[in-house]
Parts: structure tokens; sequence; C-alpha cells
């Protein structure tokens, strides 16, 4: 956030003495409407968060005071980005306040990412109808499409990072992707699951974990387990090949208790053409013997079979391995024919 405002602030004053009346580009709002609507979002996102809004937006705004000028507007930017950043730093970890895109919530890191976008895309408008350059650092841009744009192809070198987020929000092009009239972002879908939720791990998270570290999260001793490392390893491999599908790759397993992860949850990729997909979880030893793998499964079950593309949950477990075939049986699944001498087990929608 702080690096986003102060590029934001840095290319507005290039451009301070224009005229700021006129149409920013691809909006209706004029160049300072546009200003005012950033620090509007700002101070929203923070009080969404502050106020632990539930289900709907919190009924206020801010607007500029009368005869406030392009030098006034950077300034109310740079105070409310300031705001918005300090109550990403202190709000605790799991608080999710509401915002509709997809899942009606969103938690403190997708508020500072959508803060982010916001400021780097509106800052671009206004650039684009005053004739300034607005190029912001490429890693402001690989953050933000790894952490809600999950379901874009990623750029392939850090000098298309900008030009990926540009199309992504349907303000540019790209060679071989047709032009977006609609797009959304995406928040981490969470999954309540009696004393532990399931929280979508985003491609950003999945890297650090596969990198050997903690994903954002605090892990009980000994975790993450291998399994856990493996399968950020999956999203990070299917995210760089542009195939991942948010939903259907990794969930961290959270105590609701103390916020501390006790292991990883997921499929293996989406539904086939058969409708099926697979799953797989890992506890870490310290966590393990408690029912929580059988809970977290059972709602991460539910979930994904009233999704029309899924018919069946298939889990292949080793024959050895009898506590994992005990969770997938409390889970609802049942025995099915052996795979290449593995157990298998099944669920149906």
């Amino acid at each position: 956030m702080d690096q986003a405002v102060a590029h934001a602030a840095k290319v507005l004053r290039t451009v301070v003495g224009l005229d700021w009346s006129v149409k920013a580009g691809g909006l209706d709002w004029s160049c300072l409407e546009t200003a005012e609507h950033i620090a509007c979002d700002f101070v929203s996102y923070a009080g969404q968060l502050t106020g632990r809004a539930p289900d709907a937006w919190v009924p206020f705004e801010i607007t500029f005071d009368e005869g406030s000028g392009p030098d006034d507007a950077i300034r109310v930017i740079e105070s409310t980005g300031g705001l918005l950043s300090a109550v990403v730093r202190t709000t605790p970890p799991g608080v999710r306040a509401f915002h509709p895109y997809p899942y009606r919530s969103a938690d403190a890191v997708g508020f500072a990412a959508m803060g982010v976008a916001e400021v780097l895309l509106h800052t671009y408008d206004i650039a684009q109808a005053l004739g300034a350059d607005a190029t912001p650092p490429a890693e402001l841009c690989e953050a933000v499409l790894a952490r809600i744009f999950p379901q874009v192809p990623p750029a392939r070198t850090p000098a298309d990072q900008w030009a990926t987020l540009l199309w992504a929000t349907g303000r540019g092009t790209l060679p071989g992707r047709p032009k977006r009239d609609r797009w959304r972002w995406h928040n981490a879908l969470e999954i309540p699951a009696g004393r532990i939720v399931l929280r979508e791990v985003s491609p950003a998270a999945a890297a650090d974990l596969a990198a050997g570290g903690t994903g954002g999260l605090t892990w009980i001793d000994g975790g993450p387990f291998d399994g856990t490392r493996t399968a950020a390893e999956m999203v990070t491999k299917a995210y760089a090949s542009g195939v991942h599908r948010p939903e259907w790759g990794m969930f961290a397993l959270v105590r609701t208790e103390d916020e501390v992860a006790v292991g990883g949850m997921g499929f293996h990729g989406p539904p086939d053409e058969e409708g099926v997909a697979e799953v797989g979880y890992d506890l870490v030893p310290a966590a393990r013997g408690r029912g929580y793998a059988s809970e977290a499964l059972r709602s991460l079950s539910d979930r994904a079979l009233a999704h029309p593309e899924l018919t069946t949950l298939l889990a292949v477990i080793e024959p050895e391995n009898v506590a994992s075939q005990a969770v997938v049986t409390r889970a609802g699944y049942t025995r099915t024919s052996d795979r290449e001498n593995l157990h298998a087990y099944q669920r149906h929608a």
C-alpha cells in the first residue's frame, strides 16, 4: 500500500497544473472525481476492516471539500492511503469483512491488494487523460495479480506485469487474448468447518510455501508438513502454466480458537471431463488424532459437490495408511476399486 500510494502521488504531481475537470481515460468521472474515488475506496476498505462489517458496506463515504484542486486531491490520497495501510497492519489474523466479490468477504491482505489495484489503475486513468506515464513497479503488479487475479494467466516477464494487469481489468490488450469487457477480482474463499476453517491459498502464498516459507500463516510446531509444501508446488506450477482455477486448488487448515495452521487440504485440479476431482490432505503430526481432517474434509466435500461441474470426489490412499482411510470414511466416502495398488474412495454428488 505504501509503495503504491507513493507511486501514485509521484505520477499525479507531474500533472498537478493541468485541467483535472476532463474525463479520466475510459471513465465517466473527471480526473478530480476519479481521485476522490481512490480516497473513498481507501477509507471504505479501512472502515470495513475496523468495523468488521459482516454482510454489507458500512454506509458512509468521503468527499473533497468544495473548491479542492489537484494538489488537495493528491494529499487526500496520501492521507487515506496511510489510514488503510495502518488498518491492514493492525488487523488481527482471521478477521474478514464484507466485500461482494466473489464470496461476500475479504481478509486484510485482500483489502490491501484491492487498495493497491484501485490506486494503480485509477492513477493510470487520470494519467492517460493528462498525458503522463503511470507505469508502476513490476513487483506491485505481480503481487496484485497473484493475490486477487489467480484466474488470470500470469505475465511471462517482469516487463509484462503492468500490461497483464491492464488487460485483466479491461484497460489493455495482450497478444493471443481477447479484450475483456467484464472482469472481477477474486478474494480468497473461506469455508467454515467446526473447529477448523479452510482458507484458500492464493498463488502468491503458495509460492512462498513452496519456497520454504509460511505462506503468511502461523503454523503449529513441525509445520507445514511435506505434503502441504508439495501441494503448494502444484498450485504454483498450475498458476505459472495458466491453468490454475480458483476454488480447485489448495486450502490451509486453520484452527479457529487460535489462528494456528495445522495442515493443508485441497484438489489436484478442477473436475475432469467426467466430473471427477481428486482430493488430498496433510496434517502436521502434532495436530493428528483430533478429528480435524475429517471435519475439514466433510465441509470441503459438501461445498464442492454442490458445484454443477462436479459429480464425484476421489481419494487415493496407501493401503498401510489406516488413519487416512478412517478420515475419508468419517467424511462420507466409500471404498471403490483399487487404483494401481492404492485404495480408492469416492463420494458422489
